[in-house]
């Protein structure tokens, strides 16, 4: 008897009326794949954007609400890159393209210095031998950096950027100056970062960067955003993300 799938599918907050298809068994996209695609700095140049882990695709069917360049997402795992595909065919959207592959094997399908941004939220957690997983194993590689670590997603984009590209990435905050020293080391130069807090009084556990390919050093901390008010509802700067355009 095969196993029942909770398919569902859900409206994409307020973005032009999109919906996205998703599964209950499986890693649902979540507030940070809102965040990120808000965050990006798009201009009428920008021509092509890469979405490494994409994901069922919330960020690609996002940033096809604010920009008409063409937007490759790449997921490793079937099942997941399956359900994005059909939110892209349900969604009718001609921009969005989809790979299922390895994101370490994306370098040998595009010329170096192919895109204008690239965009990733990836796997937040290291994974050794005290980590403790999910016994789902969808949702372990999309959690725990079993197939895909941060170095990774920062090597590829060195490559795959043109010269003052940008790759944007969301992340846990405890994890920065790790992220800061990798994108040193790859001529990724840290222009904008945004810290991310649950609550006012918080600390922060949320971090979105910007890293320009061989830019010039100058980095703009940005207001910071609060998610959550005292009583838990959003607050009105997040509710303000979830209206679209």
């Amino acid at each position: 008897m095969k196993e029942k799938k909770e398919i569902i599918i859900n409206d994409l907050l307020n973005y032009n009326n999109l919906k996205i298809i998703q599964n209950k068994d499986y890693f649902n996209f979540s507030l940070d794949s809102v965040l990120l695609p808000n965050f990006v700095l798009l201009s009428p140049n920008t021509k092509n954007i890469l979405d490494l882990c994409t994901g069922n695709a919330p960020i690609p069917l996002i940033l096809s609400t604010k920009t008409k360049a063409n937007i490759i997402g790449v997921e490793i795992q079937k099942e997941i890159y399956d359900l994005a595909k059909k939110s892209i065919k349900l969604n009718n959207i001609n921009s969005i393209s989809l790979i299922n592959d390895d994101v370490k094997n994306i370098t040998k399908k595009f010329e170096t210095d192919s895109f204008d941004i690239i965009t990733c939220n990836p796997p937040y957690f290291k994974c050794n031998e005290n980590s403790i997983l999910n016994d789902n194993d969808i949702k372990s590689i999309a959690r725990h950096e079993l197939k895909v670590n941060i170095e990774d997603i920062i090597r590829i984009s060195k490559k795959l950027l043109k010269n003052g590209g940008s790759l944007n990435i969301v992340h846990r905050t405890d994890r920065l100056i790790e992220i800061i020293d990798l994108m040193k080391k790859n001529n990724l130069e840290p222009k904008r970062i945004q810290f991310i807090y649950p609550k006012k009084n918080n600390d922060s556990n949320i971090v979105l960067i910007d890293g320009r390919k061989n830019g010039k050093p100058g980095l703009k901390i940005l207001k910071p955003l609060i998610v959550h008010n005292e009583d838990g509802s959003y607050t009105k700067e997040v509710l303000n993300l979830f209206g679209g355009n």
